[in-house]
């Protein structure tokens, strides 16, 4: 199946592009950015070799969606989406953290966890929890936020303000839209049978000075999800949680002996593995959105994006 990967285009008024793990950014004129999400699949900080049909629309739409949803509480960079796969949104300049919020002891908290460690960026997590138990407030975990082919690393609150990375005042800012946002999203989740159990922000600032929110809110890459129907009864057995997120993806990798680390070798993919990846990308945006999914046309979507891209930036 045809797939998106890499791109090449040559906007008008196009100064420079920066390639992300999973999306392409064009700076149009210094004023606009025209963000393009791939079919790639990151896991464990590394990009995979495959592409996985239809994961960049569904990236962008849930994205898309929820900035519309959360625009009331939080300003966001977006401008229009001219295409399935494409965001338009202002120029700003990111912060160099990634604001992670977990209302449950999951993925990388749980693993922490597992180790004997008891604080989390400077978090302290209570005794007596066991893995996907609900903390009894969400905690806010930054990670610096790493170029494409390093890692993201912890970092505490302390630590972000001691190095300057992020000025006191803008910070406490991120911590508030941080929490008002995840509640947002823990309620659209609770409206779909769904719990949000952690995900990460990251946010911007325009020319004129204004936080926004960037990038992606909400999406199986950013975030974890929960079926609420049997949660309880799962925990109370001790039996792993139904899930919706990218979770999938890394524990196949790490059952074929790949976690990212030095001298591991990216397990093949085959193209049936690659079909599931696709099938269950299009369940999670069917469950999360509450609607069908509506296949774009991936004949050529080089050619359909060009194409719609232009059209937007020639007639806004």
């Amino acid at each position: 199946m045809n797939t998106i990967t890499t791109t090449n285009f040559n906007f008008p008024g196009q100064k420079s592009v920066y390639r992300g793990k999973v999306r392409e950014v064009y700076n149009i004129n210094d004023e606009l950015l025209v963000m393009v999400a791939t079919d790639r699949l990151s896991a464990f900080d590394v990009v995979l070799p495959k592409g996985i049909p239809y994961k960049g629309q569904i990236l962008n739409q849930i994205a898309t969606k929820f900035m519309e949803l959360t625009a009331d509480i939080v300003p966001n960079w977006l401008v229009a989406t001219p295409d399935p796969n494409v965001a338009v949104g202002h120029l700003c300049e990111p912060f160099k953290v990634e604001m992670v919020i977990r209302g449950y002891l999951s993925g990388h908290a749980a693993r922490e966890y597992a180790a004997g460690r008891r604080l989390l960026c400077g978090v302290e997590m209570p005794e007596g929890l066991k893995e996907n138990d609900k903390f009894p407030t969400p905690i806010i975990t930054p990670t610096t936020k790493a170029d494409n082919g390093s890692h993201d690393e912890d970092i505490s609150r302390e630590a972000i303000l001691a190095n300057g990375i992020v000025t006191e005042e803008d910070y406490l800012i991120l911590e508030k839209y941080t929490r008002a946002l995840y509640q947002r999203g823990t309620e659209i989740a609770a409206s779909r049978g769904l719990i949000l159990v952690d995900t990460k922000y990251e946010f911007g600032k325009t020319k004129d000075g204004q936080i926004v929110l960037i990038d992606e809110i909400h999406t199986p890459d950013s975030s974890r999800y929960f079926y609420e129907e049997g949660y309880q009864e799962r925990q109370n057995n001790n039996e792993e949680q139904k899930q919706l997120s990218k979770e999938f993806v890394r524990r196949w990798l790490i059952e074929n002996g790949f976690q990212g680390k030095e001298g591991q070798q990216i397990p093949n993919m085959t193209d049936e593995y690659i079909e599931t990846v696709s099938e269950r990308y299009i369940e999670l945006f069917e469950n999360i959105i509450g609607d069908s999914f509506e296949k774009a046309d991936i004949s050529n979507i080089q050619e359909r994006i060009a194409k719609n891209v232009l059209h937007y930036l020639e007639n806004k």
